[in-house]
């Protein structure tokens, strides 16, 4: 999964296709936990493009869009949000699955 680089970069990313931004960081363990299977998410969706967002080098971002507890998914298309899974709970393979089938 590509990190984001720079918060205007978000903004442009967002804006093309079915983008799903990924919230964690590096300290997380419930992030670390979901990472084993993260490849597979994507191989699994690929009508989707997935970054990821380090908390901490975007806080400002993170609370802009209301994230506050990670790991944390937020779903755009075409500039538009069409979905998030958003809490600080431990997310597993299905529920992710479920989460961007349901978009």
């Amino acid at each position: 999964m590509e990190a984001l680089k720079k918060v205007e970069d978000f903004e442009r990313l967002k804006e093309h296709g079915k983008t799903v931004f990924m919230f964690s960081a590096e300290w997380c363990g419930d992030c670390r936990f979901i990472d084993p299977f993260l490849p597979e998410i994507e191989a699994e969706n690929e009508d989707f493009y997935f970054y990821y967002v380090d908390r901490d080098a975007y806080i400002d971002l993170c609370a802009e869009l209301s994230i506050f507890g990670i790991p944390s998914f937020v779903a755009f298309e075409d500039g538009e949000e069409i979905g998030r899974f958003v809490s600080k709970d431990r997310k597993t393979k299905e529920e992710i699955n479920d989460f961007l089938a349901a978009l």
